[in-house]
């Protein structure tokens, strides 16, 4: 098999958190572009923050990091449909518990069905990040509690401003 040097790491970000950021940071050192992949779903509701909204928590989140290999992009439709548009071969997914771990291991399986070249690589949360969610984060913005090492540096004051509240 042939070293795959593209990756992407999908989810809502919604909104970004430091515990993606640590993902995205390991990944980053791993593989030559890793695509943070913004996946909005139609049938859902928009959440805390719109699609554009994300996009630009995420964009402020890498610059401020500094990861010169990562790149925000939003998709519509299926995850295997981006990792083709994309040139991905990896599908990095991070696992905050032994449920994550099972939860993310069943989405692989499924993943195969779709595309059965794209691998995915599971990497177990950062210790003192794995309480951190995107629901957390949500939870501290709704009822106005400081948002301290939940969210990238540099992204707290932004995420206050473009809040809305349910």
């Amino acid at each position: 098999m042939e070293k795959q040097k593209t990756a992407m790491i999908t989810g809502s970000f919604d909104p970004v958190t430091s515990g993606h950021m640590d993902l995205l940071r390991r990944a980053s050192v791993m593989f030559d572009t890793v695509y943070a992949v913004i996946v909005f779903n139609t049938e859902k509701s928009t959440g805390a923050f719109t699609p554009g909204q994300r996009l630009e928590l995420l964009d402020a989140a890498i610059r401020n990091e500094g990861l010169g290999n990562v790149k925000a992009v939003l998709h519509i439709g299926l995850t295997s449909d981006a990792a083709k548009a994309l040139g991905a071969g990896v599908l990095v997914r991070g696992a905050r518990s032994a449920t994550d771990f099972d939860y993310e291991y069943s989405l692989s399986q499924i993943m195969k069905r779709f595309d059965p070249e794209l691998e995915t690589v599971i990497l177990p949360a950062s210790p003192e990040l794995s309480m951190i969610s995107s629901t957390y984060v949500r939870d501290l913005l709704k009822y106005g509690c400081e948002l301290g090492n939940a969210v990238p540096e540099g992204c707290g004051d932004m995420m206050k401003k473009l809040y809305k509240k349910e």
